[in-house]
């Protein structure tokens, strides 16, 4: 005798690895301070997509170091949980606009800082805010280690459906970032 039941059995588990997949895979992240001004303000709540490589002119969200431009801890995995254990809870983040990868020139608007003129070394982004006023980034802090990005930013979540999902915070940068491009 077949049991109706066992047929459902295969659906839902491929639909339990598909939700554990995207919850590793998706951070909700919310934007605090002027910085990105206008695309992002103070309080919106981003989609952040963890294992994806940045591109030129995609915003992302990486860890900022501490006052003395020392990492805390481990930069994070790729993909894992979120939250304790290693996820992004603890951590200071940033939200910035890349504007320069790997093997690229530093842009102009960022050559007068630490960030120099050559160009950016293996492993490090060239990271500006849309606000030049209200940022910290390469212009000030030179460099940022690739391995720091917690990732891409897909959209910007509507008020109504984005309260309530856990996250992290990408808070203003008010200290240096020790680094420096070329």
């Amino acid at each position: 005798m077949k049991l109706p039941w066992i047929a459902a059995v295969p659906a839902v588990v491929t639909a339990l690895v598909a939700v554990r997949l995207v919850r590793l895979a998706l951070v909700v992240v919310t934007v605090r301070g002027e910085s990105m001004l206008p695309a992002l303000r103070d309080g919106d709540r981003v989609l952040v997509l963890r294992a994806s490589g940045p591109a030129v002119g995609q915003v992302v969200v990486i860890e900022h170091a501490d006052a003395h431009g020392r990492w805390p801890d481990r930069p994070l995995r790729r993909l894992g949980p979120v939250g304790a254990g290693g996820g992004p809870a603890g951590r200071r983040w940033a939200i910035k606009r890349v504007a320069a990868l790997p093997g690229d020139p530093v842009p102009a608007t960022a050559r007068s800082g630490p960030a120099g003129d050559g160009p950016v070394p293996p492993g490090a982004l060239v990271l500006l805010g849309d606000n030049p006023a209200a940022s910290v980034d390469s212009r000030q802090a030179g460099c940022f280690p690739l391995d720091r990005v917690l990732g891409r930013v897909l959209r910007r979540l509507p008020a109504s459906r984005a309260a309530g999902r856990g996250g992290g915070t990408a808070a203003p940068a008010h200290r240096q970032v020790q680094g420096h491009c070329g």
